[in-house]
């Protein structure tokens, strides 16, 4: 890291603007990181409400957690400015759970997530996300944009009239108000003047009050009562890894989204097992658990412009304030303020260059489809995990059918020096389980003559099923009683041949 001393942004490259010590040293970057998180601070807590309600717990286990996840992740991880908490994707996944065994299995859970999670951090887990597409990230975060938008809808119906400008005057805040000035994030403005109208002219509108009780305590260390035994692993084990598996895709997405925002890179690995440890930690304070929120990282890194730690700890450590001390102050706030911020964080996630005709027409018809499955699984389940696995899926099926049209068999008859006529195939591309299939279907068995050379030399076998398919036309010609010489291998389709070859094609 150079030591430049903190300057104006422009002075800065994206990497050293991550620095938390050239910020410290900067005080207009230092001000932006601390009201960055009192905004993310403001927002989560009727999210982490609402989550808890989700969860069916009480709504201080959402609070704790977003507390706990915000300041251990900010430490640990590896994405600065990445905020973690409780999200709705583990409140669906770990509400059964509390509905049939109760809340010493439901935290006893989140505890074994974090273990898995660590776990599967390292075993290389965060590897696989460069098999994830580009498309499939398109759908994410469009999905994501969309789901954003929709969970503001229910706050816009069935209330009081003056919601309505009040959310509008909100938007106009949030939208113009970057226009003017970056001096206070846009949202705090909204915050801020939102609340300053309603609270002294007693105007009846739903606030963040209403949407449970706000803790009056400090968190403390919590026990599980659950019996140490295999019957318990067998009730919690897969809630919690597939708590562990949704809260790991959906955290490594998002760090991947804001890398690709800041211009900068993450070590997926540490945030992985970064996730884990701030769940283990959460599950002793007696919290729901949680993994990255999409929605208030965007707040964070794209409407507030912060781009360390310092914000994400910020964050956490707000929260945890706002709703022990000043719970009475936090609960008057507007939610009109928040749902208009949450529609702007919805409007500047969605990627409108990926819908706009001109892109349509230039995209390749298999990679728009990916990203349309990809979006369209997600928002109908609201699972963001399954919407990138079915994303992921329908791009191996289409790069599979792609790949396959690309083998080629030329054909050729030649005379050797022997005199003896013979039969020369020349195999082009990859050979796999999809392409390999029709390979059976490209030689002339009864048309050949007695000797046939058939050659690998531009071509690779890659599975058990191509093996299986030249065993088939080798058999084909014996059956013809042709003799047949396979050229041309190289030394890893070779090794695969001679471990495989005439064991896959038996009849039992």
């Amino acid at each position: 890291m150079a030591t430049t001393t903190a300057g104006p942004a422009a002075d800065l490259t994206p990497e050293q603007r991550q620095s938390v010590r050239l910020t410290l040293r900067s005080p207009r970057h230092l001000k932006t990181e601390v009201l960055a998180g009192l905004v993310v601070a403001l927002a989560l807590i009727p999210e982490a409400i609402a989550f808890s309600i989700i969860a069916g717990v009480d709504p201080r286990l959402g609070l704790f957690a977003s507390f706990t996840m915000a300041v251990t992740t900010a430490v640990l991880g590896g994405r600065p400015a990445m905020v973690s908490a409780a999200t709705g994707a583990v409140a669906l996944v770990i509400a059964p759970l509390v509905a049939s065994h109760g809340l010493d299995h439901f935290i006893a859970a989140v505890i074994l997530a974090g273990v898995f999670q660590v776990v599967l951090a390292l075993i290389g887990a965060a590897r696989l996300m460069r098999f994830i597409p580009r498309s499939v990230m398109v759908g994410f975060v469009n999905a994501l944009a969309i789901l954003i938008f929709s969970s503001q809808i229910p706050e816009l119906i069935g209330v009081p009239w003056a919601v309505y400008p009040l959310t509008a005057l909100g938007l106009a805040i949030v939208f113009l108000f970057p226009r003017l000035t970056g001096v206070v994030p846009a949202p705090l403005v909204a915050i801020v003047v939102i609340t300053a109208i309603v609270v002294p002219m007693g105007m009846d509108v739903p606030s963040v009050g209403d949407k449970g009780e706000l803790p009056e305590s400090l968190p403390s260390l919590f026990f599980p009562d659950v019996p140490l035994d295999l019957e318990t692993f067998r009730i919690i084990a897969p809630f919690a890894l597939t708590m562990a598996l949704v809260g790991l895709l959906e955290s490594l997405m998002t760090a991947k989204l804001v890398d690709d925002i800041t211009d900068t890179r993450s070590n997926k690995t540490r945030e992985s097992w970064a996730q884990g440890v701030a769940n283990i930690v959460t599950g002793f304070f007696g919290g729901m658990g949680g993994c990255a929120m999409i929605g208030q990282t965007m707040i964070n890194v794209r409407a507030s412009g912060a781009r360390t730690r310092i914000s994400t700890f910020l964050a956490g450590v707000f929260l945890l304030l706002l709703v022990v001390a000043l719970g009475e102050v936090v609960a008057v706030i507007p939610m009109a303020a928040l749902v208009a911020i949450m529609i702007f964080v919805s409007w500047a996630t969605f990627d409108w260059h990926s819908v706009r005709p001109s892109t349509l027409s230039r995209m390749p018809v298999p990679e728009t489809l990916v990203m349309l499955s990809t979006v369209a699984v997600t928002v109908w389940t609201h699972n963001l995990a399954l919407g990138v696995i079915v994303g992921v899926l329908v791009a191996m099926v289409a790069f599979a059918r792609r790949v396959a049209h690309f083998v080629t068999v030329d054909r050729a008859l030649e005379r050797r020096d022997d005199g003896r006529e013979t039969a020369v195939y020349t195999v082009h591309g990859e050979l796999f389980f999809a392409s390999s299939n029709d390979l059976y279907t490209m030689f002339d068995y009864a048309g050949d003559p007695q000797r046939v050379v058939i050659d690998f030399s531009d071509s690779h076998l890659w599975d058990a099923s191509t093996v299986a398919a030249l065993d088939s036309v080798t058999d084909k010609y014996a059956h013809y009683g042709k003799d047949v010489e396979i050229v041309g291998l190289n030394q890893a389709s070779r090794r695969m041949r001679v471990r495989l070859g005439g064991m896959l094609n038996t009849e039992h």
